[in-house]
């Protein structure tokens, strides 16, 4: 947007300075005239004994002719002062909005790796340059997971591509081949590419925030959760156990399904060979409604875990057998976790497996009246 041209800041602060220095000393000046000078008797009687120049003589105004050039020289004096003493005095306490703009102009250009990183003590400017660094430290750490997460999406949804181009063009060079061993493979590629693609609308949709809010169990939503892959955790000899309270919150329905649908889906998945087990339970404190779902596993360590909330993150076992997943499980549940203001903690158990607990902020009391 073009604006026109107007008076520096730094300007403006040397003519107030200038402005406010001319003031006081002409407020100085007339104090010494109301109260030194009025008292000043307008005519003295002046007796010489050694001559003969005896007399009244004016007083009052012989010193306001003495008084008033040097009065106006004062003034000028006090003009030049302030405006240089204001020019530099302003230079100088705008010096680090000076590197706070250059910063800034950086910054737009797409360079997001610099800190001001400002000396001094701490002032507004000091508190406004680091609040600033914060930002751009945020702002480049969310330009490289985007960019991270756009590079490996486009890696993921070519691999399935790939995969139907080569199988499409093993069916053209042999046309005697049976089809339908093709049409099965080219059916699990694209189911895949399928559920690939509403994995990241879904992420997109909690990473928007674009969904209506409503009152939600999560008790509710873990017993459906659960009930639904009840099939899966049998087919895996995985116990599920489900406990607790009623958790009200507020937010997606869809999406509070989707996060505790994935939560007990993995735990059911990445469990013991055999005779695993899950648990699923909700509890309520005064402010927040907590879901923790566990599993029995391998011995995980604390470093491996924190990276798993990472976008198309697997595990080795993710990659090995034949519940190879799409990486998108528990990026999604943190991307609906945060879109629902809550907190998402992943932690390995002492005897192996995984604890993931989800706080969200509790319902109002008057929400479900």
């Amino acid at each position: 947007m073009d604006r026109p041209h107007g008076l520096s800041v730094r300007l403006k602060l040397t003519l107030s300075y200038a402005g406010f220095l001319m003031l006081a000393g002409a407020l100085l000046l007339a104090a010494v005239w109301l109260f030194l000078l009025r008292y000043v008797p307008e005519q003295a009687l002046l007796v010489n004994p050694d001559t003969d120049l005896n007399g009244v003589f004016p007083v009052r105004s012989g010193l306001l002719r003495v008084f008033a050039p040097r009065a106006a020289a004062v003034l000028a004096f006090l003009l030049v002062f302030g405006l240089v003493g204001g020019w530099i005095l302003a230079g100088r306490m705008l010096a680090p909005l000076t590197r706070i703009t250059d910063a800034t102009r950086k910054a737009a250009t797409g360079s997001l790796s610099h800190r001001i990183e400002l000396e001094g003590p701490n002032d507004e400017f000091r508190e406004l340059a680091d609040a600033f660094d914060g930002m751009l430290e945020r702002l480049e750490a969310h330009v490289a997971k985007q960019q991270r997460f756009a590079a490996n999406a486009s890696h993921e949804l070519r691999t399935p591509l790939a995969i139907t181009r080569t199988l499409l063009n093993v069916a053209r060079k042999d046309p005697n081949s049976a089809n339908g061993e093709l049409v099965n493979r080219l059916q699990v590629v694209n189911t895949r590419a399928i559920d690939l693609a509403e994995a990241l609308l879904l992420l997109s949709r909690a990473d928007q925030r674009s969904f209506a809010a409503e009152l939600v169990d999560l008790s509710l939503a873990a017993e459906e959760a659960t009930e639904t892959l009840l099939p899966l955790a049998d087919k895996n000899g995985v116990t599920i156990e489900t406990s607790g309270d009623m958790a009200p919150t507020i937010g997606s329905p869809a999406l509070l399904l989707q996060l505790t649908t994935n939560l007990v889906h993995n735990a059911i998945v990445h469990n013991l060979p055999e005779r695993g087990t899950v648990w699923v339970k909700t509890g309520v404190d005064p402010t927040t409604v907590v879901l923790t779902v566990e599993n029995t596993g391998e011995k995980l360590t604390p470093q491996f875990v924190s990276t798993l909330v990472e976008p198309f993150r697997r595990g080795t076992e993710r990659i090995h057998t034949d519940h190879a997943g799409l990486g998108l499980g528990l990026a999604i549940v943190k991307s609906i976790t945060q879109a629902h203001d809550g907190n998402l903690t992943v932690a390995p158990r002492t005897a192996g497996g995984l604890r993931v607990t989800v706080r969200l902020p509790a319902a109002p009391a008057h929400a479900g009246r």
